[in-house]
């Protein structure tokens, strides 16, 4: 090839500096609090959620836990890392534990970083309260954080991991086919991503769709959550 051939390259990056870690503090909703993962003070009542529904864990290269014993040892391994960073997902209401989240696959210096390890107990799946623990940790990844990509992965067999991450405004990227081995089981990998410029519409979006006004008195919501988006 002829050294003088122009090759396409990437548009230059100015001013970028490598970001921070996510931070272990907690961030406070309407519906919801993420709060750092802390056994003593989450351990129990996430038991509580999750006891007797071994599906949440079927996509998950853990659980189900055979007691809570079991469980809590697990969990205790858990709130000690910092990648990935666990923080269970708290009813305001309620002050019930539901689920957990984690920021992790860390790459501060390129400003990536992925949501995973998600268990959501049946009491919030599908609920206001998990929609804006997406949203919370949307927040602090690109207006916080100041990161460029936000990563969702999950089994590609998983079709409510993957409606939901469309939903949430994530986009489909693609298959890695045999990417893991899952308690002894192949596992095809789904990759979504959003980015620092599909931020502002997503974020402007969940702000008005988790808002008091979008639900009638009944709790229902009067318009989707992607129709807001899309509308924006």
């Amino acid at each position: 090839m002829d050294d003088k051939t122009i090759r396409p390259v990437g548009p230059q990056v100015d001013g970028w500096v490598e970001r921070s870690r996510p931070v272990r503090t907690a961030k406070e909703g309407i519906h919801t609090r993420l709060e750092p993962l802390d056994v003593a003070a989450h351990g129990a009542s996430l038991w509580r959620a999750v006891d007797g529904h071994d599906a949440v864990w079927t996509y998950l290269a853990y659980g189900p836990f055979p007691n809570e014993a079991a469980f809590i040892e697990w969990l205790k391994g858990r709130a000690e890392l910092a990648d990935p960073l666990y923080f269970a997902v708290v009813d305001k209401a309620t002050g019930r534990s539901l689920g957990c989240i984690t920021l992790m696959e860390q790459r501060p210096a390129v400003g990536v970083i992925e949501v995973g390890h998600i268990f959501f107990s049946p009491d919030l799946q599908k609920t206001p309260i998990a929609t804006e623990a997406i949203a919370l940790a949307g927040r602090h990844v690109f207006d916080e954080l100041g990161y460029r990509r936000f990563e969702w992965k999950c089994d590609s067999l998983n079709a409510p991991s993957r409606a939901a991450a469309l939903r949430f405004g994530f986009a489909f990227e693609g298959i890695f086919r045999k990417h893991l081995i899952v308690k002894g089981r192949n596992r095809d990998t789904a990759w979504f991503a959003m980015t620092d410029d599909d931020w502002p519409k997503i974020g402007a979006a969940f702000d008005a769709w988790l808002a008091p006004a979008n639900f009638d008195g009944g709790g229902v919501q009067r318009r989707r959550l992607a129709e807001i988006r899309d509308g924006l």
